[in-house]
């Protein structure tokens, strides 16, 4: 897409993609529903579910499960390979108004970014499937092994970017979100309508420029917080 101007060109914008710019829940539950059947075990209850919806796999569960690294890891290997099906990776669909917002943004010249915790070719995929890629400068997602953190997929999409980190907002639905944003030096947007955050209060514990509680509600941040930048 071709940018209507250029105000903006040096200023970025990342966003996370479950929970952020994608309801992914109904794909990602049903994609663990069948790997634990498939390992024998029992299903989530339904306060667990929540914690599989945006973290690395493998941190989840540990938390739920105890698992050790090397069981959770091939869980993690069986769910992706059915993850990757069609029929779960795009059970999902955008959360009204971002796919406007991300155009909006783009056509103002401000450079996009995606910086998931969703494996990175399945995190291509799926904005793509629904037409956000061609708004995004960068995508970057996580790695089969989970070494890589929220701060260093965020890195990889600021040096994509070529713009300084205090002139990128992150915008997020959970604490990984807002803890990789502090721990790499960038802005922060907290989304209360997503799977991480169930509140303004929830967000406030983290340091943060402000806090949507719709995608309509984040283009005014963002003009704001460079407008005295």
């Amino acid at each position: 897409m071709e940018t209507k101007n250029t105000k903006n060109k040096d200023r970025g914008v990342l966003f996370d993609v479950d929970g952020t710019l994608l309801n992914t829940r109904e794909g990602i539950l049903s994609s663990i529903g069948a790997t634990l059947r498939h390992f024998g075990m029992r299903p989530l209850k339904p306060d667990e579910e929540r914690l599989f919806i945006g973290p690395p796999i493998q941190d989840s569960l540990a938390k739920v499960f105890g698992m050790n690294k090397e069981d959770a890891q091939a869980f993690a290997n069986v769910f992706r390979s059915k993850y990757a099906q069609p029929e779960f990776l795009f059970q999902a669909e955008p959360y009204p108004g971002i796919i406007s917002l991300m155009q909006g943004l783009k056509e103002s010249g401000y450079k996009i970014a995606v910086a998931t915790y969703k494996r990175e070719d399945y995190a291509i995929d799926i904005v793509t499937h629904f037409g956000m890629a061609e708004f995004a400068d960068s995508i970057h997602g996580a790695d089969n092994n989970n070494v890589l953190r929220k701060t260093d997929i965020m890195k990889l999409c600021i040096r994509d970017l070529m713009i300084e980190t205090s002139s990128c907002v992150m915008i997020g639905d959970s604490d990984n979100d807002a803890i990789g944003a502090q721990t790499t030096g960038c802005p922060f947007i907290g989304v209360t309508y997503g799977f991480g955050f169930g509140s303004a209060n929830d967000v406030a514990e983290f340091a943060h420029i402000g806090i949507a509680s719709s995608p309509e509600e984040i283009l005014p941040i963002i003009s704001v917080f460079f407008s005295g930048s």
